[in-house]
């Protein structure tokens, strides 16, 4: 047991060191606060790992705005396609489903919209002041992404979504014809239209951006226990965590950032935080697979290719199934044949399969503040698809919280007790 483990008290523990999390202990180490970190597999091994790797501070929209529920049936009838349910795990996501609904009306759509593009524009300047600070500004790509349609009616459909970008002063237009080739050369004839962001930005390999930005953390101060939080409880006006193993320890504050398995710590905090976890699939392929100049996005199919420092990334579609039901990997074999055809010079051979767990809450926006049981606690958790790019943002808040400052943006629609 490391002399880590031996202390007692800590000042502040935070569970779960996804991109999520070592943001946040990166932040809180940079204003000299002692911080630990915990977690039951390793720095940035799970869903952080695995992920699209862009940083879409242009995704402004919910969910539940992008035509979804209008698609729903067509796509819950195909197990393949960009958006399903395990049969066995529906009852259980009705309640889920619910909420999704409600989140789906004008009203309430427009008031998410509003806090996603304040979020997003926090989420840029940290990410860059960040990565400036630890020093690894060159792990970014600014190369900006391409959106590709197979016919003129398919961007008609997705229009209002463009129009809601413009009014929040993101830059984008639209490219036809043989101009799409001199963004991506070797597309497939099948798509006549794309709408290019210029600021989108990826990162080179998730995984390894997530590594170096604890090894910034470490640098200032913060330590890491490998651990499975299991049980909190009051103590002394601090907050006692047990470890699976047996171990105890003790928190002055105490950061829930675990992800999909975060409900289950707030549960212990007197919330029902109704997080659903969204499987998502991709196969990363050898670098030389082909030549890929940004990030492609193919929206009525629901997936992403990425290219990165350590491959191409064929990945996204969400399927509902929860944390217990086993991979369904023909899900990354359908996305890769269709990249294949939509790539035509695409090579496909020695790709590596991954599965991973999003935390989503029904209208797409996370969870940040304190505990309603344990006022020493806070949330940190359930940003969907969008972990990666609102990271250094959400580490941002929960400093200014811990700190008792005025957090740099309104935090009423993130709330973790709205619903």
């Amino acid at each position: 047991m490391s002399g880590i483990e031996n202390q007692r008290d800590h000042e502040i523990v935070i569970i779960g060191a996804g991109i999520v999390g070592i943001s946040i202990a990166a932040f809180l180490a940079e204003a000299e606060r002692e911080v630990v970190l915990v977690d039951r597999t390793g720095i940035c091994e799970g869903t952080s790992s695995g992920n699209a790797a862009a940083l879409a501070f242009s995704d402004i929209l919910p969910l539940a705005s992008k035509g979804v529920l209008a698609k729903l049936p067509r796509w819950l009838l195909d197990p393949l396609g960009p958006f399903t349910i395990r049969p066995s795990y529906l009852p259980k996501l009705v309640p889920w489903l619910y909420r999704f609904w409600r989140a789906s009306g004008e009203e309430a759509q427009a008031n998410s919209l509003q806090a996603q593009a304040a979020m997003m524009r926090l989420a840029e300047a940290e990410m860059l002041s960040l990565t400036k600070r630890a020093g690894i500004e060159h792990m970014l790509r600014e190369d900006g992404s391409l959106e590709l349609y197979e016919s003129e009616a398919e961007l008609k459909a997705a229009q209002p979504g463009w129009d809601e970008r413009e009014k929040a002063g993101i830059a984008f237009w639209h490219i036809r014809g043989g101009e799409l080739a001199e963004y991506q050369p070797g597309l497939s004839p099948r798509f006549v239209v794309g709408s290019f962001v210029p600021d989108w930005k990826t990162v080179s390999d998730p995984k390894l951006l997530g590594k170096a930005l604890w090894a910034y953390a470490e640098r200032a101060g913060a330590r890491f226990v490998k651990g499975e939080a299991k049980s909190l409880s009051a103590s002394d006006g601090k907050t006692a965590i047990g470890l699976a193993d047996g171990r105890k320890l003790s928190a002055g504050k105490l950061v829930i950032a675990a992800g999909a398995w975060s409900h289950h710590l707030a549960r212990q905090c007197g919330d029902g935080i109704p997080l659903e976890t969204e499987r998502g699939y991709n196969t990363t392929l050898p670098v030389d697979s082909f030549d890929l100049r940004r990030q492609l996005i193919f929206g009525g199919h629901g997936f992403v290719i990425t290219p990165l420092e350590t491959g191409i990334r064929v990945g996204g579609a969400v399927e509902f199934g929860g944390l217990d039901l086993k991979p369904n990997y023909a899900r990354s074999e359908a996305m890769l044949k269709k990249a294949a055809m939509f790539l035509p010079g695409l090579r496909t051979e020695g790709g590596r399969q991954w599965m991973g767990y999003r935390p989503s809450l029904p209208d797409s926006l996370p969870a940040i503040g304190r505990a309603k049981g344990l006022p020493n606690v806070f949330y940190a958790f359930g940003h969907g698809h969008l972990g990666l790019t609102q990271s250094a943002a959400t580490a941002r808040l929960i400093r200014d919280l811990v700190s008792g400052q005025t957090p740099a943006i309104d935090l009423a629609p993130f709330n973790p007790q709205r619903f």
